[in-house]
């Protein structure tokens, strides 16, 4: 089993362990943090779950799912998560996903984010394709994905369903032969 760890300037990436749980809860159980996903908040043991499956995800070969904590590189607090998911169909390719706490929100640590996924999975991974889809209304995510270097695609319309109700999906990517580390 392979352990992640990738240094960034401002944030890290590591395995997420049970020890997370009540510091990702404040993600994905914050109403403002979840509010472009395609889920509302989480309760704690739902949380739980997660991270137990991504424990799991971990071990399994081929490993097709990273849930990684995202740490403030200087005082190495859990501020966020992000998840790569290779697709088993595709493995040249992988979705990401990311989510930071409301209190990091304006600072760039998602452009840094979406760049240490990139470096990671053409890196690391050797993958020719990531991908990315955000909801249409989170400016700040289109900000980050397209200062790390992807590319908007286009459109999905009606992609996901939400406790909201449908709801287009935008989609950016990076292709390994285009993609400088920046």
């Amino acid at each position: 089993m392979r352990r992640v760890v990738c240094e960034g300037e401002r944030v890290c990436l590591r395995e997420v362990t049970e020890a997370d749980v009540a510091a990702l809860h404040g993600v994905y159980g914050d109403p403002a943090a979840t509010q472009h996903m395609p889920f509302g908040p989480l309760a704690l043991q739902e949380v739980a779950g997660l991270v137990d499956e991504a424990v799991k995800a971990a071990a399994a070969e081929p490993r097709l799912l990273y849930l990684l904590a995202v740490l403030d590189a200087r005082h190495r607090d859990v501020v966020g998560v992000a998840r790569l998911r290779i697709e088993a169909e595709l493995p040249h390719s992988a979705e990401i996903g990311f989510g930071l706490h409301p209190g990091q929100w304006g600072r760039g640590i998602g452009t840094d984010l979406v760049r240490l996924l990139l470096s990671f999975g053409f890196g690391r991974l050797g993958l020719h394709r990531i991908w990315g889809a955000r909801s249409p209304a989170n400016l700040p995510a289109q900000l980050a994905m397209l200062t790390a270097g992807m590319v908007e695609e286009g459109r999905i319309r009606h992609h996901l369903r939400t406790p909201q109700g449908w709801r287009d999906s935008i989609v950016h990517s990076a292709l390994e032969d285009e993609w400088v580390e920046r």
